[in-house]
């Protein structure tokens, strides 16, 4: 179930033959996941390593941007835990997630409380960012779904959550984004 990791990375995942759970995931001692990503998808991890700086440099300034839109209703959170759906099989961890209160506490958010994830897509999670967490977020009624893609420009692309399925609703152009839901918010990625 657990992807392989790399040599000497001090990550030592028992094997489930019955799949992960939530509780499970979140209980793994962080003297050994420090180094890496772990999700959880219908019982199976999902591993990565955690993102360049670059990567990061972006996070912080989606952050800042969002935040200053986000106003006294909602709050923005690098790298929180979503758990997704009743079953306690499904956790991911969206590289921005925008609550919709402020002042929230504990290790994680739930779909109920989001309104907005984030996902910069990196070389170890195009196919995730793009189709599987899309597929995910949508199955758990999340409002909205930002995609942003690195490259030369960089660019975003807003999903609203519509009959079920995520369907574009702003793109930015020489890149900037106009946000106007779920909030106003100027978005600069260059």
């Amino acid at each position: 179930m657990a992807a392989p990791t790399e040599p000497d990375s001090g990550l030592s995942i028992p094997p489930h033959p019955d799949g992960w759970t939530v509780d499970e995931v979140l209980a793994l001692p962080e003297d050994q996941t420090s180094l890496q990503r772990i999700e959880l998808v219908d019982g199976a991890l999902l591993v990565s390593p955690w993102p360049r700086l670059e990567h990061q440099r972006l996070v912080g300034t989606l952050w800042g941007q969002l935040s200053a839109g986000a106003g006294d209703q909602f709050e923005v959170f690098p790298g929180a835990n979503v758990v997704l759906g009743n079953r306690g099989n499904r956790l991911l961890i969206p590289d921005l997630v925008v609550a919709d209160e402020c002042g929230l506490t504990g290790v994680s958010l739930t779909e109920k409380q989001v309104v907005l994830v984030v996902e910069i897509v990196s070389p170890s999670s195009r196919v995730q960012d793009r189709i599987l967490k899309r597929v995910v977020y949508a199955e758990a009624l999340i409002p909205f779904y930002l995609l942003v893609e690195p490259g030369e420009p960089d660019t975003a692309t807003l999903f609203e959550l519509q009959r079920g399925e995520y369907e574009p609703i702003a793109k930015s152009e020489a890149g900037k984004l106009h946000l106007t839901r779920p909030f106003e918010a100027e978005i600069t990625l260059a």
